[in-house]
């Protein structure tokens, strides 16, 4: 695939406080998708682990918390060290570095590659990350489809209000909504 590439001002600082402290720097070009060559690389380098253990690491969030859900925030984070947001939660099921990756990073930086709904599968990610209010994005843990027709899903989450929970949704299903089915890179199977 031909990427058209460009450069960002970090790299720009980067390469001017090399000159001035007269050590070596490498600017990291972007992509069309705005992933750095170096985010690439750092989300390739995630630990791998397999579908199941990444469910097994959802779960464990239902009851973390003496028996109930870890509670929702965005700024606090569980003694796991991961943000106890949506984007944290999915992180820490997926054992990305602490405390995780934000919504927008997780679509965007190569912590997973964009797929079609109709391809998801237990541990794959449905992201709605399109949004200037943070308020306004989320991700949820595919789990199982409800149904033979796919009209609704089972997936994880950690939800403001509730905390960690396994519910039914259809995010992605309804034209419009802005939410997109994702592949994170390091599942192994």
């Amino acid at each position: 695939m031909n990427r058209t590439h460009r450069w960002t001002a970090a790299p720009a600082l980067a390469l001017l406080g090399a000159l001035l402290l007269g050590t070596p720097a490498v600017a990291a070009p972007v992509t069309d998708t705005g992933t750095t060559r170096a985010q690439g690389l750092r989300a390739a380098g995630a630990p791998k682990l397999s579908r199941a253990e990444e469910i097994r690491r959802a779960k464990v969030w239902l009851t973390a918390n003496n028996g109930k859900p870890v509670p929702y925030s965005q700024q606090e984070t569980w003694s796991d060290g991961y943000r106890q947001d949506c984007s944290g939660y999915a992180s820490m099921a997926l054992r990305l570095p602490k405390s995780g990756p934000n919504t927008v990073a997780l679509k965007n930086d190569g912590w997973t590659k964009a797929i079609k709904m109709s391809e998801l599968r237990q541990g794959d990610l449905v992201i709605k990350a399109n949004s200037s209010d943070p308020d306004h994005r989320h991700v949820v843990v595919f789990d199982s489809w409800d149904n033979g027709k796919h009209t609704s899903y089972h997936a994880y989450e950690q939800a403001g209000g509730v905390g960690t929970r396994h519910t039914s949704h259809t995010y992605g299903l309804k034209d419009g909504d802005n939410y997109h089915a994702y592949r994170p890179v390091n599942l192994t199977d």
